[in-house]
């Protein structure tokens, strides 16, 4: 299945964006889901139809879904306490009833990771669009699945399980109990879903649409997203200037910024594949609007963004890591490594990646940034590299 990630700016147009591509596609005979975690309802008032909670169908071929990110807290919180009602009878703790949880910060993102796995799990859609929250928040939100497998592995490696024999008897010895079947069990479970999110992420035939209207404030959100999704070996299929203003304007205000606009539409055709919108004079509300804006149809995904390395052990004697970082600042740009692990920082954006193997029985000996690429130099370690017989 084919995945559009549709992101920008926080007030760019995104989820107009979002339902317009849906319904396009639709059109084309393409059966279609389009996803979205607004608290409001956003994308229900472009495409002209309540969303929430259950699918709707909101044309022939098109199915929109807001997950009711509250049900889901409650019923997960429920759930956890009903499991884990033996320590918490212990600790004295009060249980809370399912009337009273109101859900808390992120579980809008968690209900969207959810739905978009659920999505990609289904034979019933041949496209999945899905409206992201804002390009910072977006980010944070696909780097979760990664960050939390990583987390669930450190605190609760697999291994442990063997021990379970011990347990008991540890319990008495310590005086508390200890880690029960069930939290293990929860744990592997987690770890199936959020490798299943992380799957899509990650899928050859998922890439990001972005939407940014052309000017200094867009320019420098498209170029941190642009970074923070190749950190992330994500691919941006296209640029989409959002909201532009015809070149002949009737007054000086609106001459002068549609200049701006061109401006930076020639900057961004240098560099991106761009697709151009213009603005309709008022927000597009309905397929007629949606239909007029003539946003790009879905073509095949271009993959994703490759991390290679090059061996140049008989020239260098060195073996380099190509990170493409487009959009990378120098000064904003830190490594470290952790064991088999590296972690890259570029501007806000972080991530903990492992080494490729070659690399593990190498040392960092430099690193630079060149035309938008990171390239790590790693030196054999004489006491790990093979040696020649």
């Amino acid at each position: 299945m084919r995945t559009l990630l549709i992101t920008g700016p926080g007030g760019s147009g995104r989820t107009t964006v979002a339902a317009a591509t849906a319904l396009r596609a639709s059109r084309t005979g393409t059966r279609t889901l389009v996803l979205s975690a607004d608290r409001t309802d956003t994308l229900g008032a472009a495409l002209g139809v309540p969303t929430g909670g259950a699918p709707v169908e909101a044309a022939p071929g098109l199915t929109a879904w807001r997950p009711d990110a509250a049900d889901r807290f409650r019923a997960d919180l429920t759930a956890f306490q009903d499991r884990a009602a033996t320590a918490l009878d212990f600790l004295g703790a009060a249980r809370l009833d399912a009337e009273e949880l109101t859900p808390l910060p992120g579980a809008e993102e968690l209900a969207l990771l959810r739905a978009l796995r659920d999505a990609a799990l289904s034979e019933a859609y041949d496209l999945l669009v899905v409206d992201l929250p804002p390009a910072p928040q977006a980010l944070a939100l696909l780097a979760l699945p990664e960050e939390l497998r990583r987390y669930l592995r450190r605190l609760l490696p697999p291994e442990r399980q063997a021990a379970r024999a011990l347990r008991p008897v540890l319990g008495r010895l310590a005086g508390v109990p200890m880690p029960a079947d069930w939290l293990y069990e929860t744990a592997a479970r987690w770890d199936v879903e959020l490798a299943a999110v992380e799957a899509v992420v990650e899928d050859r035939a998922t890439t990001v649409r972005l939407v940014a209207e052309p000017g200094p404030a867009g320019a420098d959100a498209v170029r941190a997203a642009a970074t923070g999704f190749a950190l992330r070996a994500v691919r941006i299929d296209t640029l989409i200037a959002n909201r532009l203003l015809p070149e002949e304007a009737d007054d000086a205000w609106s001459a002068g910024l549609a200049a701006q606009q061109r401006k930076f539409l020639e900057e961004w055709r240098g560099e991106y594949r761009l697709h151009e919108l213009p603005h309709l004079g008022h927000d597009p509300r309905g397929a007629d609007d949606l239909a007029a804006l003539a946003v790009p149809g879905v073509n095949d995904a271009p993959g994703p963004v490759e991390w290679s390395v090059a061996d140049r052990l008989a020239d260098d004697g060195v073996l380099v890591w190509h990170i493409p970082l487009p959009g990378a600042i120098r000064d904003e740009l830190d490594l470290l490594r952790r064991g088999d692990e590296l972690v890259v920082t570029a501007g806000q954006f972080r991530r903990i990646v492992p080494l490729p193997s070659a690399l593990r029985r190498c040392t960092v000996a430099g690193a630079a940034l060149r035309e938008g690429e990171l390239r790590i130099r790693f030196a054999p370690d004489p006491d790990l590299w093979p040696r020649e017989r």
